[in-house]
């Protein structure tokens, strides 16, 4: 089976629809499948539900799709740091389910690993809690929620192979692991790709076997949400040693 495809557009090739639910991996702007997301915009595929831990900001990977309005709902746990999403919501134009961080990335693991439902005790007594079973375990009141499973998942990998095994580099790994397994059809975006057999498979983080499509899109820009910055030292001269420090 030839998982490889020459570029994202054909990777994603007969998978998008409208009304469909993605899985798209990322935090921020760290890890996201920024060329696949880039892609589905240009689908102009529309009514989307899309699970990802925040949209970015402005201008940037889903961002661009909430610019277009192909999204209508959002399940998310952070909005904070992107304008266009917080003004949709607030206009009531994008639907929106808030998550406890957590909890989103359990629902997404439980999705992936054929778990439909799991108790836990984080938003009991909140109103993350309305409409939702609560139920009492050890004289303790937990919450149910339901997991998630999605229509396709896009990820980024730092390296890939052939056979559609990735390795994620470092904080990059973060959702992308749990939506690669939570959906019909995972499409992964690799920055390296590489002859199945050449990745130790110690360092493999999701199986290929999760994995139906790959794209290599070369090293991704490495993109900063905040740039803080301090003043450099002084190149004064010490007092009366004439030593630069």
């Amino acid at each position: 089976m030839n998982k490889v495809y020459p570029d994202a557009k054909s990777a994603l090739h007969g998978l998008l629809k409208d009304n469909m639910m993605i899985m798209s991996g990322g935090f921020g702007l760290c890890g996201i499948a920024e060329i696949l997301s880039d892609a589905i915009r240009d689908s102009g595929v529309k009514g989307l539900t899309v699970v990802s831990n925040n949209a970015g900001v402005d201008g940037i990977g889903l961002s661009r799709l909430l610019e277009t309005r192909q999204i209508k709902k959002m399940i998310s746990s952070y909005v904070g740091e992107n304008k266009l999403f917080a003004q949709q919501f607030l206009a009531g134009e994008l639907e929106l389910e808030f998550n406890p961080q957590g909890t989103l990335a359990e629902r997404i693991r439980a999705g992936g690993a054929g778990i439909p439902a799991f108790f836990t005790k984080t938003g009991v007594g909140t109103l993350i809690a309305e409409g939702k079973e609560v139920r009492e375990f050890d004289g303790e009141k937990y919450l149910m929620e339901r997991s998630l499973f999605g229509d396709l998942a896009i990820v980024h990998a730092w390296k890939g192979d052939t056979a559609g095994n990735l390795i994620y580099r470092k904080t990059a790994r973060n959702f992308n692991p749990m939506m690669a397994t939570a959906a019909k059809v995972t499409v992964a975006e690799v920055e390296h790709l590489v002859p199945a057999g050449e990745l130790n498979p110690d360092h493999i983080h999701t199986p290929g076997i999760f994995v139906k499509r790959i794209v290599e899109v070369g090293t991704a820009k490495k993109r900063i949400e905040f740039r803080n910055t301090r003043p450099r030292p002084s190149k004064a001269p010490a007092a009366g040693t004439g030593v630069e420090i």
